[in-house]
């Protein structure tokens, strides 16, 4: 391959950029795995700082490794400082310390258009991280992410009651927003129904009710990380919260309905991340 002359004019262009600071999915369907698919997708560049490995596939995780803290750090700090940052989606955040790093991080870099989604429970229930953990997420990271993304199990520990049907979305989105969360989309899949409601709500701002049909699908392993790094890849594009929901949830929908077909693995298999040609979308300098 010949390399071509460069040129003198100055570029005018760069690409929307994305960074996950997530935990690994060495079985490539949901974490930081599932994030990059999701940003090449929307035609962002996609960047990551690793906060655990996982030992995993289809049919669960058998092992969880946490990415020490000061190694951490120094993986936001090579990508921030030079490529430069115009979202951030967070995952797994194993240990408390990493909470900490991260708050600082985006503290000292303004880091901007932040959607957490707080990896707290397994689809099978099981608690992922420790109080301590979701306490200091609770302080430190709400109050600086632009969007929180729980789930209905992940909602009911952190307010401290269960969801049972569509109604009391509103209740608990009241509940998580006096958490100190500026914005919060709370997800309603686990509702019974033949239709998914997820409730938008923001501090001091109109909700956002999002409805569609279901689609029967046992392929949906990473669809959380999938939802909040496509929020977080459309916030980058620079569309609003309200309309960046929307999108990720058309595409979200659409990679759920392009897999259902597909085998992979023996348990759950992921999404089908490219089920769409990949746009270009570049932003001026």
């Amino acid at each position: 391959m010949t390399n071509l002359p460069a040129t003198d004019a100055p570029p005018t262009q760069r690409y929307a950029r994305v960074l996950s600071i997530a935990g690994s999915d060495s079985g490539g369907g949901a974490g930081i795995q599932a994030d990059l698919k999701t940003f090449a997708a929307l035609g962002c560049y996609g960047m990551t700082a690793i906060t655990a490995l996982t030992a995993q596939n289809t049919r669960g995780v058998t092992g969880i490794h946490a990415v020490p803290p000061t190694f951490l750090k120094a993986q936001i700090g090579a990508v921030v400082e030079d490529i430069g940052v115009d979202a951030v989606k967070l995952g797994m955040l194993p240990t408390p310390e990493s909470v900490e790093v991260v708050a600082w991080a985006i503290e000292h870099y303004h880091l901007p258009n932040v959607v957490l989604d707080p990896v707290m429970v397994a689809t099978s229930g099981t608690r992922l991280i420790a109080s301590e953990t979701v306490a200091l997420m609770v302080t430190l990271l709400f109050p600086r992410a632009v969007l929180v993304t729980p789930n209905l199990d992940e909602a009911a520990w952190l307010i401290g009651h269960g969801i049972g049907d569509i109604d009391a979305l509103d209740r608990a989105v009241d509940a998580l927003l006096m958490q100190g969360m500026r914005g919060v989309l709370l997800k309603g899949g686990h509702l019974p129904g033949d239709d998914l409601v997820d409730l938008l709500g923001q501090q001091g701002g109109a909700r956002h009710r999002y409805a569609s049909a279901r689609i029967a699908s046992r392929n949906l392993h990473g669809t959380g990380c999938t939802l909040s790094s496509a929020i977080a890849a459309q916030l980058a594009l620079g569309h609003a919260l309200p309309d960046a929901v929307g999108l990720a949830r058309r595409y979200v929908l659409g990679a759920i309905a392009a897999g259902v077909d597909v085998q992979t693995g023996g348990g759950h298999g992921p999404l089908n991340h490219g089920f769409a040609p990949v746009p270009t979308h570049r932003l001026p300098q």
